[in-house]
C-alpha cells in the first residue's frame, strides 16, 4: 500500500476512536476550527503549518483535560512524518509517545503508541513486527473494552497479510466481521468488500462474483467502501477487460496502482507483463528508499550535533547520544533488511516467472529430444548405406539380411516418431470420429500381432488371446483401434527383453475390453496417470518421444473409451487395457 493512501486510512480510524471514547466535541466551535485548520495542513502536506495548527489543537486539548484527543493529536504528528517519509523522526516520536504514555500512567492510551509503531514497521518491511505490534494492539483494546474499535486494527493486519499470506488475510476479515456486526454495524460492509481483493489475489474468482453482486446491491442501497475503486477494477478484469482494468487502475490510483496492476497481470497468466511491472514498481521503491534514506540520515546528523551540544554543556546526555548511535545501527539494520526482503522477493518472483516460462522450456525440450531421437536412426541408416554403397566392402547374403533389417527397423522408428507427432496434433483438434464401419475384432487382432511379430525384441514372444466370438463385428475406426494396439504393444516391446507380450480380448457388459500385458520391467502404481501425460518417459534411455500412452489415451476417448494401467496387475510387468462401448450399425 502507498504510504499516503495508509496516512489517510490512519487519520480517519485515530479519529474516529477519538470521538467513541472522548468527550462530544462536535458543538466545540473552537475545537472543530482548529481541527479543521490542521486537517487542511495534513491534507495539503504544508509542514510548517501543520505543526503550528497541531501545537494549538494539543494546547487547546490539554487546557480541556481531554487527554484522548490530546494523543490523538500526538498521533497525527506521527502520521504526517511517515507521510513525508521522515521515518527516523517518526519513530522517534512514537517512542516518546509511549514513554510518557507509560510514564503517566495512561493504560487505556498505550494502543495509540503501539499502533504506530506498528505502521512503522510496515513502512520498513518488517511485517512480522507489524503484526506482532497489531495484535497488541487488539490485546490492549480487548482489555480496556474498546471493541467498537477494533475492526480497523483488524484491517491493519489483513493490509499486511494480503502481501504474505492472503489465506490469513481471509482469517483476519472474519475476526473483523465478527466484531464489526456485533460493535460497530457500520464498518461490516468495507469489510466485506475488503474480502473481495482477498478472493481476487487468491484467484478464487467464484467467490468474488458472487461477492461483487452483494457489494452492488450495498452501493445501490447508499453504502460506500474504502476499497470500491480497487474492486470495480478487478471486477473489469474478472470480464475479460484486462486492459481496461489496468487503464482504471492507472487513472484512478496514482502511485498505489503498482500493486494493482501486478496482481491484474499475475490473476490473468501474463507473467512477463507481471514481471516488467513488478521490476518498476522495485525501482520506484529503490528511489523513494533512498530518499527516505538521505532524509533519515539527515536526520540523524542532525539530532547528533544537537546531543554532542548537549553533551558539552551536561555529560549526562551522553546517554542519549549512546541511544541515538544504537538506533542508527538500527536503522542501518532495518534498510539492510528491506535491501534484503527485496532481492529475496525478486528472487522469489523470478522462479515464478520461470515457472511461467515451462511451457517454452518444454518446448525447447521437446525439439532437442525429436532431434536426439531422430538422429540416431538416422546417422544407424546412413552407415549401412555407406558400408553397402562401398564397392571395395564384400558382405556375405547373411551380414545384408541384418543390415536391411536394421535399415528397415530404424525407418520404421523414424517413421513412428512423426507418425506420433501428426497424429498427437490432428487429434487434439477434432472430436470427431471419421470412416466408422463394420470392424471384425477378432481379423484386426490377429493381423496386428502378426505384423507386428516381425518388431519385437529376440526372446519375446507375441500371443493373441480371444473369448471373442468368431466373426465378432462392432461399428468403429479400425485404423484408430489398430493405432491404438500397435502403441501399446510398441511400450510394451521397449520394457521387455525376455518373455511374453500377450493381447487379450473380451467382451462383457455391452464393452469391448483389450488388455496388453508383458512380462518386462513392470511400472510403478503411482505412476498410473503421470505416464499419460506429454514427454513423460520413465526412462530417459528408451527410445521414444514420451508420446506414445498420451497418443493412446486420446484415441480412446475420441472412441468414447479410455485406456489406463491396471494398478492391480500382479505382474511381474504391466498391464494396459483398452475399453470401448460396443455399438453395431
Amino acid at each position: 500500500m502507498n504510504l499516503k493512501r495508509l496516512t489517510l486510512l490512519l487519520t480517519i480510524t485515530l479519529s474516529s476512536v477519538g470521538i467513541l471514547h472522548a468527550r462530544d466535541c462536535k458543538d466545540d466551535s473552537t475545537y472543530l476550527a482548529m481541527r479543521a485548520d490542521m486537517v487542511y495542513a495534513f491534507n495539503k502536506g504544508d509542514s510548517a503549518r501543520f505543526f503550528a495548527s497541531v501545537t494549538r489543537l494539543e494546547d487547546y486539548l490539554l487546557s480541556q483535560d481531554d487527554l484522548h484527543l490530546y494523543y490523538t493529536q500526538r498521533c497525527n504528528e506521527i502520521v504526517f512524518l511517515m507521510n513525508a517519509q521522515k521515518i527516523f523522526e517518526a519513530y522517534i516520536k512514537a517512542l516518546d509517545l509511549s514513554k510518557e504514555l507509560r510514564e503517566r500512567g495512561l493504560n487505556k492510551e498505550m494502543y495509540m503508541a503501539v499502533n504506530m509503531m506498528g505502521h512503522i514497521h510496515r513502512y520498513c518491511g518488517n511485517h512480522e513486527a507489524a503484526k506482532k505490534a497489531f495484535n497488541e494492539v487488539i490485546r490492549l483494546m480487548e482489555e480496556e473494552g474498546y471493541y467498537e474499535s477494533m475492526p480497523p486494527i483488524y484491517m491493519n493486519i489483513v493490509n499486511v497479510e494480503m502481501e504474505d499470506s492472503p489465506e490469513e488475510a481471509l482469517d483476519m476479515l472474519n475476526k473483523a466481521a465478527e466484531i464489526a456486526r456485533q460493535y460497530a454495524p457500520d464498518r461490516v460492509f468495507d469489510i466485506e468488500s475488503r474480502r473481495l481483493l482477498s478472493y481476487y489475489n487468491l484467484g478464487d474468482m467464484k467467490h468474488f462474483a458472487e461477492g461483487y453482486k452483494s457489494y452492488k446491491e450495498g452501493v445501490d442501497s447508499g453504502r460506500t467502501s474504502v476499497s470500491g475503486r480497487i474492486i470495480e477494477i478487478y471486477h473489469q478484469a474478472y470480464l475479460g477487460n484486462l486492459d481496461s482494468a489496468i487503464q482504471m487502475a492507472k487513472d484512478s490510483l496514482g502511485d498505489d496502482a503498482d500493486e494493482i496492476i501486478i496482481n491484474l497481470y499475475k490473476n490473468a497468466g501474463r507473467w512477463k507483463e507481471t514481471w516488467e511491472a513488478q521490476r518498476h514498481q522495485m525501482d520506484r521503491h529503490d528511489s523513494i528508499n533512498s530518499i527516505i534514506l538521505q532524509n533519515n540520515m539527515k536526520g540523524i546528523e542532525d539530532e547528533l550535533r544537537l546531543y554532542e551540544v548537549e553533551r558539552k554543556a551536561n555529560s549526562e546526555k551522553l546517554i542519549g547520544m549512546i541511544v541515538i548511535i544504537v538506533f542508527l545501527v538500527l536503522l542501518i539494520c532495518a534498510i539492510s533488511y528491506i535491501t534484503f526482503t527485496r532481492r529475496l522477493h525478486m528472487k522469489q518472483l523470478k522462479k515464478a516467472y520461470e515457472r511461467a516460462l515451462e511451457s517454452d522450456k518444454m518446448k525447447t525440450a521437446f525439439i532437442r529430444n525429436v532431434s536426439h531421437e531422430v538422429r540416431t536412426p538416422l546417422n544407424i541408416i546412413a552407415g549401412f548405406a555407406q558400408i553397402i554403397s562401398d564397392s571395395g566392402i564384400q558382405i556375405g547374403e547373411a551380414e545384408l539380411k541384418e543390415m536391411s533389417q536394421m535399415v528397415m527397423k530404424n525407418t520404421n522408428i523414424i517413421t513412428n516418431h512423426f507418425d506420433e507427432l501428426i497424429e498427437l496434433s490432428l487429434n487434439e483438434h477434432t472430436d470427431e470420429v471419421p470412416n466408422i464401419e463394420s470392424v471384425d475384432i477378432n481379423q484386426l487382432l490377429e493381423q496386428v500381432t502378426g505384423d507386428f511379430s516381425g518388431f519385437v525384441n529376440k526372446d519375446v514372444e507375441v500371443r493373441l488371446e480371444s473369448s471373442l466370438p468368431e466373426a465378432f463385428s462392432i461399428s468403429t475406426n479400425r485404423k484408430m483401434i489398430a493405432r491404438m494396439i500397435n502403441l501399446l504393444l510398441d511400450n510394451a516391446n521397449k520394457n521387455t527383453t525376455a518373455g511374453h507380450i500377450t493381447l487379450k480380448a473380451s467382451a462383457k457388459d455391452n464393452q469391448l475390453t483389450l488388455a496388453v500385458e508383458d512380462s518386462g520391467i513392470g511400472i510403478d502404481a503411482k505412476e498410473a496417470e503421470h505416464i499419460f501425460e506429454r514427454f513423460v518417459k520413465l526412462d530417459n534411455f528408451k527410445e521414444g518421444l514420451g508420446l506414445g500412452l498420451t497418443l493412446c489415451r486420446m484415441l480412446a476417448r475420441r472412441l468414447n473409451g479410455n485406456v489406463r494401467l491396471d494398478t492391480s496387475y500382479a505382474g511381474p510387468g504391466a498391464r494396459f487395457v483398452i475399453s470401448l462401448p460396443i455399438q453395431n450399425l
